[in-house]
């Protein structure tokens, strides 16, 4: 009894404290919450909207929605879309969250980290996706994987990618979930169909929500109806028009989802935000607003793009241009700050790397800022920062653009001052060495805080209750780029392609299929898909994995080579390649399903 009474006023105060908590969230649950809405427009750049002075594309629907929101002019990117992705999902560094490239086993986020759908999903929110993800195809990296409870997407980086070979634009394949599945039409109108449904059952339920719409347009191949492409025919050249074309088609179905968010009364508390996923493409000699660089590219062309956002109800500041240096890792915490989904969110965990001595967990800050003071008007600048921009498949040292106020750093060597000389032509660096010493440690501190996690690469995993098959393609080979359809139909990629970084989630036997072509074009082994590909004598397929190396010969006509194995759980890397009747080494397996059985 003594304990007992002696644990009493610790115990009153835990019970106070879970009453005030539980009382708490009662109270924000009750309370209306905006919705989130995330347009985001795959390569096209700044200088690809009339609003932006672009003499030739007609993009009326988008100047509008620029008119009536609060645009970023000077807004960050990584310069190619899978880190662009991870950023806008983690509000991290792409070199933090691990997804640093759009192909070679670097396109996955690192283990631990909560994803904005995530943190939306804990905080009730119902969350969807429409479109392509571009961070994984197979557990624990698909959208279903990372807190999208509805998940219609696109596998690679979109159609004719690796895993998307076969794939088109019109009455194409999707996914739906873990499933395959089958879209009608365009795959444009599709997404904004299936988002402006899903968002409509939202709101006859009254269910906040997050919908993320990731276009795959306007990427190549450049594929649009005539009808898109005609008004710019002999203005342009015929790809730049199927170009325009199908920035016209998203521009049309941009007053679709603006009518459809008025129809259902969405449309004054939503938090729309528009973004393009890098900078400029084919319409680059067109006009690239004055900006030198392309996607890929350090230069501003490459990471500057537009960013607007606009909510009616939400009492920002008036429609206006800000023209501070923002990134889309700010993203994130703005919309957190936004939608009061928890203080505790600011602090996330991410397990350590297994090069530290002890398991556990670690703490982090999001690498991005709130922005919500300056969209409400309760600021006028940020606290003085600088913004690093980097990817890559290889991530290198000074492989970079620091960005501070108006200066930009590039690749440790040339700095530019962007109001003055938006073009990059006047190289400073010889002129304002004290700015660079700057902006060179600041870059040094940074790399140091994510260069010991560099080469902890982030695996699939095989045998998983979650996925017990999974289909592996060559465009997460580590280290090798051979992501495209021509990759493969031209057998590039090295004679034993690359290997894939592979998590054995459950000791047990499991099947092999390898094959050079995608299995629903069920070719032979040796056969040429078109005139264009190169077919290949392939007599023997070779495999290694978890220390074990086998070797099958293949017969005329086979379309796969099917292996056995008995493989323990744990960490490991696959490599699958096919070799002649000599023995000599022809090119990696493209396609590789595994079955635990």
């Amino acid at each position: 009894m003594a304990k007992l009474l002696e644990c009493a006023p610790e115990c009153m105060r835990r019970l106070a404290l879970l009453a005030f908590v539980v009382l708490t969230a009662t109270a924000l649950s009750a309370a209306p919450r905006p919705n989130i809405l995330i347009l985001l427009v795959d390569d096209q750049g700044y200088g690809d909207f009339s609003c932006h002075g672009n003499p030739i594309i007609k993009t009326p629907n988008l100047d509008r929605l620029h008119d009536e929101s609060v645009r970023f002019t000077d807004f960050h990117v990584a310069p190619m879309c899978t880190p662009t992705r991870g950023q806008l999902m983690t509000g991290l560094d792409a070199l933090r969250n691990g997804a640093t490239s759009v192909t070679a086993g670097r396109s996955f986020l690192r283990p631990g980290i909560p994803t904005m759908p995530e943190i939306f999903r804990k905080a009730g929110y119902r969350t969807g996706i429409f479109g392509k993800w571009h961070l994984g195809d197979n557990y624990p990296h698909r959208p279903i994987d990372k807190g999208f409870e509805d998940a219609v997407w696109l596998k690679g980086w979109g159609l004719t990618s690796a895993p998307e070979f076969t794939n088109t634009h019109f009455d194409g394949r999707c996914c739906r979930g873990a499933a395959e599945s089958r879209f009608k039409g365009y795959i444009t109108d599709f997404c904004f169909d299936e988002a402006m449904k899903w968002m409509r059952e939202r709101a006859a339920k009254r269910e906040p929500f997050f919908c993320y719409l990731p276009l795959n347009a306007a990427h190549a191949p450049l594929v649009v109806a005539d009808k898109y492409s005609a008004p710019y025919a002999g203005k342009v050249g015929p790809k730049v028009a199927s170009f325009f074309g199908m920035i016209a088609n998203i521009d049309e179905n941009l007053a679709r989802l603006e009518a459809s968010l008025r129809e259902t009364g969405l449309r004054d508390d939503t938090i729309l935000i528009f973004m393009t996923d890098n900078g400029g493409t084919a319409g680059l000699k067109t006009f690239n607003a004055g900006l030198r660089g392309q996607k890929t590219e350090y230069y501003e062309g490459g990471h500057r793009v537009p960013c607007w956002v606009c909510w009616p109800a939400g009492k920002l500041r008036r429609p206006a241009d800000l023209d501070m240096p923002t990134q889309n890792q700010d993203l994130l915490p703005t919309l957190v700050d936004f939608c009061a989904v928890g203080a505790d969110v600011r602090r996330l965990t991410i397990e350590k790397s297994p090069k530290l001595p002890s398991p556990g967990h670690g703490h982090y800050d999001f690498d991005g800022a709130s922005l919500e003071p300056l969209l409400r008007g309760k600021d006028d600048s940020l606290p003085d920062r600088m913004l690093v921009v980097q990817y890559g498949q290889i991530p290198k040292k000074w492989d970079s653009c620091v960005i501070w106020n108006q200066w930009r750093l590039v690749k440790g060597e040339e700095l530019y001052d962007v109001h003055a000389d938006r073009a990059q032509q006047h190289d400073l660096v010889t002129q304002h060495k004290d700015v660079v010493e700057k902006m060179r440690a600041h870059y040094e501190k940074w790399w140091a805080g994510i260069e010991p996690r560099l080469n902890d690469f982030v695996t699939i995993s095989l045998g998983a209750g979650q996925a017990n098959q999974v289909q592996l393609t060559s465009s997460d080979w580590q280290g090798v780029y051979a992501d495209n359809s021509g990759h493969i139909e031209r057998a590039e990629g090295g004679p034993r392609g690359g290997p894939w970084n592979v998590s054995v989630d459950r000791a047990g036997d499991y099947e092999f299929s390898l094959r050079r072509w995608p299995p629903e074009l069920d070719l032979p082994l040796t056969a040429a898909f078109s005139t264009n590909s190169k077919a290949l004598p392939i007599a023997a397929a070779r495999l290694t994995i978890a220390g074990q190396d086998r070797s099958l010969k293949t017969a005329p006509g086979d379309k796969e080579v099917v292996f056995r194995l008995s493989l323990p759980a744990g960490k490991t890397q696959l490599r699958a390649w096919f070799q002649d009747a000599d023995g000599h080494d022809l090119t990696g397996a493209y396609y590789a399903r595994v079955t635990r059985k």
